[in-house]
């Protein structure tokens, strides 16, 4: 168990947030620094990292666009690729894609810890028509 914790790692919590007294960085571990790392590949767009130009899913492209079943199995291929060459930890079983209200798509990864053997799941909700239905 303590090397399956190893393998799974230990990293910053994202946002990056401080304890009470201001001086320790507050650290997430195991599944968790894994669910925070796919939230960050999904919202991040691809040349975003100068040392990692391929890290990021370039999501933002597909802002604006009709949902059609093409548009879908883009998205697919483009998470599933960004999973596999920047994940190693978990093997991605599968990537569901749904209209869920106007505008909305709920994109839940389903995926399986190498180490542990374990399922888990994760739904990241994508805006297509992102930051437009403000209140002012």
């Amino acid at each position: 168990m303590v090397n399956d914790q190893a393998f799974l790692g230990q990293g910053w919590s994202f946002p990056p947030t401080f304890s009470q007294q201001g001086a320790v960085l507050e650290l997430v571990s195991g599944e968790e620094d894994i669910r925070q790392s796919l939230r960050i590949l999904l919202s991040t767009n691809l040349q975003e990292r100068v040392m990692q130009p391929t890290y990021g899913c370039e999501l933002s492209q597909f802002l604006f666009e009709e949902v059609t079943q093409g548009l879908i199995h883009r998205l697919q291929k483009i998470i599933s690729d960004a999973v596999l060459y920047h994940e190693p930890r978990i093997r991605l079983d599968e990537v569901i894609i749904m209209p869920h209200v106007e505008d909305l798509l709920l994109i839940t990864l389903n995926y399986t810890l190498r180490t542990t053997n374990s399922r888990s799941n994760l739904v990241y909700p994508f805006y297509l028509t992102e930051a437009t239905h403000l209140l002012l």
